[in-house]
């Protein structure tokens, strides 16, 4: 297998203790490390990285099997360096594998096929492109979208420097970023599907599907995000902005799969036809009239789903306003669910329509 690599030697007034800084924040974030004779060596799936001082500099060395593994990690690094080496404001110039691109290598620009409404609240746009292939994994289930600014004369597109970060042509009015579940893939028409809620108070994400037509182009990046994992038993719960998310993950669960799916919406218009496995029971909780994120209608449902104990394995996926994820993490907790058996995340927060 081919190894890429890519190389940076970068002044520093304090390059051990900047080294030291660095590599203590990326064991926060499921780095390994090892040191060996003044050697820090980073280590992320089959991505390396190798720091060491050099009189006045640090000296990187990263290695990985693919390009866009070396992308993340040098602007990982990079962005780091700058934020521990504080005064020296250091310059970072990489060298090697990698050096050549001029956008990030999981950009790309997608046209606008189709809008239709799901239901009265959901809208459905198809995204055509070349590169949608790599949505099709389970093992991230969102992406990024590029919301531009209003008034522009000229969309914004990201660029890589030469540091290795992302770079604007105009940083005050660079895009919106927005995070969105891809709903589905079409590998033989080379499409994706992504559902947005249409609140009535309308952000970023909601205005651009209000005002999407056939043949914009839209910049997204990805994929990215928590993704289905295995397990025999299933908990799934999320109100209409984690829709997607559980509609795609249960499409995709094998047939034999059984637990329970809990899905809030706003009222029974909203509800949709989605297809599961038979031992998947699903239950559709209805606000009929209350605002979202004011009840207690989805953790209530969750607090009385009983889990499996003894040898089944057990996961479970929620997704919904930031008060209700305290509430559901704090009881699974109590529940002494384990790490890898449970992923909790917050969509949103109520009142705050910046979505």
């Amino acid at each position: 297998m081919k190894e890429f690599q890519s190389r940076s030697r970068v002044a520093l007034s304090e390059p051990h203790r900047v080294i030291t800084a660095v590599c203590r924040h990326m064991t926060e974030h499921d780095a390994t490390l090892e040191v060996s004779d003044g050697v820090h060596v980073l280590r992320f799936g089959e991505t390396s990285a190798y720091l060491s001082q050099d009189g006045n500099a640090a000296v990187i060395d990263v290695r990985a099997t693919d390009i866009e593994s070396i992308y993340f990690a040098r602007m990982a690094i990079a962005a780091h360096i700058i934020e521990f080496a504080e005064a020296d404001a250091p310059i970072i110039a990489w060298e090697g594998d990698g050096v050549e691109l001029i956008q990030p290598p999981n950009f790309q620009i997608l046209e606008v096929r189709s809008i239709r409404d799901v239901t009265p609240c959901m809208r459905r746009l198809t995204l055509a492109g070349e590169g949608v292939s790599r949505f099709a994994s389970l093992e991230a289930l969102h992406l990024n979208i590029l919301i531009q600014r209003p008034g522009l004369a000229e969309p914004q597109w990201p660029t890589v420097g030469a540091d290795g970060l992302i770079k604007w042509a105009d940083s005050e009015n660079r895009p919106h970023l927005r995070k969105y579940t891809v709903r589905s893939v079409d590998l033989e028409a080379g499409t994706i599907d992504i559902d947005f809620v249409l609140h009535p108070d309308a952000g970023p994400g909601s205005d651009l599907v209000k005002h999407a037509g056939i043949g914009d182009r839209i910049g997204v990046a990805g994929p990215g995000g928590g993704g289905l994992a295995v397990a025999d038993w299933y908990l799934f719960a999320g109100d209409e902005t984690a829709l997607p998310a559980i509609a795609r993950m249960l499409e995709a669960l094998p047939v034999a799969a059984r637990g329970r799916a809990i899905i809030e919406v706003a009222n029974a218009a909203e509800v949709q036809p989605l297809r599961h496995p038979a031992g998947i029971e699903l239950v559709w909780v209805l606000r009929n009239g209350m605002p979202s994120g004011s009840t207690n209608l989805l953790t209530d449902v969750v607090a009385v789903t009983e889990l499996p104990k003894g040898s089944v394995a057990r996961y479970v996926w929620v997704g919904c306003e930031f008060e209700a994820f305290r509430s559901i993490r704090a009881d699974l907790r109590n529940r002494s669910l384990k790490k890898h058996e449970h992923l909790v995340v917050s969509y949103w927060r109520r009142g705050n329509h910046d979505v």
